[in-house]
């Protein structure tokens, strides 16, 4: 066939319905009640909540408004934004801690629904639901396993698909059953983060775009926001960059494990071929070490595949023909069908494998979503608006705990690709 990159754009599909606004970097006022490091769905959400309580706030951004993962995600809501299994969560925070934590993940979901209806944001949410494919006959069992315990200790929306159903979450036969997960859904990344923005500046926020934080120290009663255009004296500030935390809050980028995830985009198709591709129009991901996440566009004429198939900070270009060749595997009738987009962003993870919202020198931050951060950094933005605003609402299930870092981590992940290559390992061998 011919090249299936000949025409592909090194640019979000999402930015097609929804573009990036042009760098205006407005100038800085000399004071705010708060300032907000980062312009993504964290930042915004805690700008929006502290706009509402009366409070006058700046929002930094290094680059354009919502460049980074916010307007770049692959668009899946889920309500289990953890990596580690629920057994694991009550080995590190007790019985009640873990109910309390995994409680707070269907809150986010919750949450990220009222604020799109009370907002009046348009961003296509579907509540879909998410598919967990078993990559192999064995990891049925686990699934089995987890679903019992979530069903008896939550009482939560998921139950097991056997390998006959499959067809009703997946027009494919590559998985062995799988996991369906009903509270989780689907939305347009960059036209939720675009309906945030809008929302910023209506209530009065001022978003000093181009404008990258290089320090924060205490000054008097305040903090010094110092940029590379000049400075703001704020009463507080909080950081919400996560994978894109670089200067404004050492302590965080010594803990934040900044991961590439790419996405491609197909050429459009019959609606109705998408259709039997993606049934439900939900998320699809699976039991393999080496995560792919893919679903139906939100106008249900192409296919998003995203994944993380090299994990060191690769470039589009290098990771597209990987991510092409999964899902070939996945959809043999897909290997004509030309590639429309290939793109890329910065993930935030945690070596405790957990969010994390807290305070550190009076700076508020909240970073970390592994991944799974479209609900879940949207609720956290929302609690770190409240914290700013003195309300005891703000409290959350990840308080208190430590962030744990590495010796000699300074924020570059030179391990990640020893990483990825065990995890192919596993993989390949079960």
């Amino acid at each position: 066939m011919a090249d299936p990159f000949a025409a592909t754009k090194d640019a979000p599909f999402w930015w097609d319905q929804a573009p990036r606004d042009a760098i205006a970097r407005p100038d800085i006022p000399a004071e705010a009640d708060i300032a907000v490091v980062g312009s993504g769905y964290t930042g915004l959400s805690a700008a929006l909540t502290a706009l509402r309580g009366g409070k006058s706030v700046v929002v930094f951004e290094a680059e354009n408004a919502g460049f980074g993962a916010s307007s770049r995600n692959g668009g899946g809501v889920g309500n289990f934004p953890f990596k580690l299994s629920y057994g694991k969560t009550a080995e590190m925070l007790g019985e009640a801690g873990a109910q309390q934590l995994w409680q707070e993940g269907k809150a986010s979901v919750d949450y990220l629904e009222s604020l799109l209806e009370t907002e009046q944001i348009q961003a296509h949410f579907v509540r879909s639901g998410r598919f967990l494919g078993a990559h192999k006959p064995s990891a049925m069992d686990g699934l089995r396993r987890e679903v019992g315990v979530l069903q008896e200790k939550l009482g939560a929306d998921v139950r097991m698909i056997e390998p006959a159903d499959q067809q009703d979450h997946i027009g494919s036969e590559f998985y062995h059953g799988g996991r369906f997960n009903g509270g989780d859904g689907v939305i347009h990344p960059a036209e939720f983060h675009a309906g945030l923005l809008d929302r910023v500046r209506a209530a009065g926020g001022i978003i000093c775009d181009g404008t990258r934080v290089t320090g924060i120290s205490r000054e008097g009663a305040g903090l010094r926001i110092n940029t590379e255009r000049g400075s703001l004296l704020a009463g507080q500030a909080c950081v919400g960059a996560n994978g894109y935390t670089d200067g404004a809050l050492g302590t965080l980028e010594r803990r934040v494990i900044p991961v590439a995830s790419q996405i491609i985009a197909t050429e459009e198709m019959p609606e109705e071929q998408v259709k039997r591709l993606v049934p439900r129009g939900n998320m699809i991901i699976d039991t393999k070490r080496t995560v792919h996440y893919y679903r139906a566009s939100h106008d249900g004429r192409r296919i998003l595949m995203g994944g993380r198939p090299l994990l060191k900070n690769s470039t589009p270009q290098q990771a597209a023909p990987h991510l092409r060749k999964f899902m070939v595997k996945v959809w043999p009738e897909l290997a004509d069908v030309p590639i429309s987009h290939a793109w890329g962003g910065k993930l935030g993870f945690t070596f405790d494998k957990l969010p994390h919202i807290g305070e550190v020198d009076g700076v508020h931050y909240a970073c970390g979503y592994l991944g799974s951060g479209v609900a879940m950094s949207t609720y956290l933005g929302h609690k770190l608006g409240q914290r700013m605003l003195g309300d005891p609402a703000g409290q959350t299930a990840l308080d208190g705990r430590s962030f744990p870092t590495m010796p000699f981590y300074q924020g570059n992940p030179w391990f990640l690709s020893i990483v990825a290559a065990y995890y192919r390992i596993r993989d390949s061998i079960g």
